[in-house]
């Protein structure tokens, strides 16, 4: 065989795999002929759908009195989920499979439910990005996007049953129109270490702040970004709620304090649980995960080497939702499931012990997961209000969530993240670490570490890429913001290369001063 079929061939496994890696370990039955299939595509841990599939299927079975099975399909990233959506619903809108009106046949695309992630992903879908049709109207060729998701239909009084008022802080539990329903809430704080911090001598941490102190410089384990939507999010409520010179001034301090910058937000738990890092950010249930597969049998989750906590009034606590897709091969069995997770059996799979002797029990169902822990925090309020003794953590995330809308920035944080700390991360840590001795010298010269702080904290002003005018450069401020992101959907990488030099020549400068100064002191 010739060495060149090798590449083809790689690539042809390569293709019929990706089904069978799209499957977790559990949670997928095999149906029995004329067994109805429903396909959930989620970024969801294997251990959501074993146990959350069985559920619903024997749910499905006493309630409606037939059988149906779940055929899982991932768990993959949500950006990854929407790329893949995308390229369906772009492929059927031009064979002519969907309408311009939105109609379509049971069975269009191959998946009935997004089943996890966040609300602004889940927005994504009901914006229907990448998937455009044209139609004339009155003689004008007109564009709109079609969305991928369906409205699930729910009475009003069904949903005022589930949740109640619709927020938690500042964010919804689910879209007015109900393109996506909260099924679960997400919380983004800090994990962090014990041990680690005790021998820096310092406490569990009770603010964002807290990941800022000097004496962490190198122990603070991030995420980029760039690449995680998850700690976008996380940084992006830091940002609101800190408004934006603190906020950006904590963001700037807690990424000079980093040992690096991952592209996987479940990295740092496991890092810091290994002593790799001492503190981090990340998404609630990571934490807490971690904090329970470290724990010794029986011991206090406060004494636990690794602890997770959400700072009260600047946590982002975020609906971790379910979209009907539109187009899905089995429709009506996808409103169901979504009506199974929002019933208290349902909801009690997140956050209730695996079943045991003392487990509660409503209309003869035993509630709670049969084999996992999932350590999620249920949406509906009830669970809080009448069930918190069976809760594992116990925390109200309703008293945590921040009342800060976000403030619109959010855009700005991959870009801006990258310059002045990413792509220059040598460069900060050594201009932190050096500001930071200047600070704690008590005879260092007060103006040299004005100016140090002043270059360490600057920003770049952004140029008019279609004019060489220096008076049309825009300062970095909430009030030039918006035209600034015009600029960079004109000429983003170039903006991108000349800020990541810009804060290069800051931090050699805040070197430079110090050097100077040590210099000579010692003279």
């Amino acid at each position: 065989m010739s060495w060149r079929i090798f590449p083809l061939l790689a690539a042809f496994l390569l293709v019929i795999g990706v089904p069978f890696l799209l499957r977790p370990a559990g949670g997928s039955s095999t149906p029995a002929p004329g067994i109805p299939r429903l396909i959930i595509i989620t970024p969801h841990v294997s251990q959501i759908s074993a146990e959350f599939g069985p559920a619903f299927e024997a749910w499905h079975k006493r309630t409606y009195g037939t059988d149906v099975a779940i055929d899982w399909r991932g768990p993959l990233g949500t950006s990854e989920i929407i790329k893949l959506l995308q390229s369906q619903y772009v492929a059927a809108v031009r064979r002519g499979e969907i309408r311009p009106n939105g109609e379509c046949k049971p069975g269009t695309i191959d998946y009935d439910i997004v089943f996890g992630g966040g609300s602004f992903d889940h927005g994504r879908l009901k914006a229907g990005e990448g998937v455009t049709v044209s139609e004339s109207i009155d003689g004008k060729v007109v564009q709109r996007n079609i969305p991928m998701s369906v409205p699930a239909g729910f009475a009003q009084e069904k949903l005022d049953a589930w949740f109640g008022q619709n927020k938690i802080g500042s964010a919804l539990l689910y879209d007015p129109q109900q393109f996506w329903i909260g099924t679960a809430l997400s919380g983004f704080g800090i994990v962090f270490n014990r041990d680690l911090l005790g021998r820096l001598g310092l406490k569990d941490p009770t603010s964002f702040e807290d990941l800022a102190d000097p004496r962490l410089q190198g122990m603070v384990a991030l995420a980029d970004p760039r690449q995680s939507g998850s700690i976008s999010t996380a940084f992006d409520a830091i940002l609101s709620n800190y408004g934006w010179d603190k906020g950006w001034r904590l963001l700037r301090e807690m990424c000079a304090n980093a040992r690096y910058f991952t592209n996987s937000s479940t990295k740092p738990p496991i890092d810091i649980s290994l002593g790799e890092g001492a503190i981090g950010l990340a998404i609630d249930f990571y934490g807490r995960s971690q904090a329970q597969a470290i724990a010794r049998p029986g011991e206090d989750p406060a004494h636990v080497r690794v602890g997770y906590v959400d700072p009260k009034g600047t946590a982002s606590i975020d609906a971790d939702p379910i979209s009907i897709l539109r187009g899905g091969p089995n429709p009506e069995i996808a409103r169901r499931f979504v009506e199974f997770v929002l019933t208290i059996e349902g909801q009690s799979l997140w956050n209730f012990p695996v079943q045991n002797a003392d487990s509660p029990r409503l209309d003869g169902v035993v509630l709670g997961p049969k084999h996992y822990q999932l350590r999620r925090m249920p949406i509906r309020r009830v669970m809080y209000e009448k069930y918190a003794d069976y809760l594992i953590d116990k925390v109200n995330p309703y008293e945590l969530a921040s009342d800060v809308k976000p403030a619109g920035w959010r855009s700005a944080l991959g870009i801006m993240m990258g310059a002045f700390a990413i792509d220059n991360s040598h460069e900060q840590r050594e201009a932190w670490k050096a500001l930071n001795l200047a600070r704690g010298d008590g005879h260092f010269p007060a103006e040299t570490l004005a100016k140090m702080e002043a270059a360490f904290y600057a920003w770049p002003v952004t140029p008019d890429a279609a004019s060489s005018d220096p008076s049309k450069a825009l300062a970095f401020t909430p009030e030039n913001f918006k035209q600034i992101r015009d600029r960079w959907r004109v000429a983003q990488r170039r903006y991108e290369i000349d800020y990541t030099m810009f804060f290069r020549a800051q931090y050699e400068e805040v070197l430079r001063l110090y050097n100077e100064a040590r210099a000579s002191q010692k003279s």
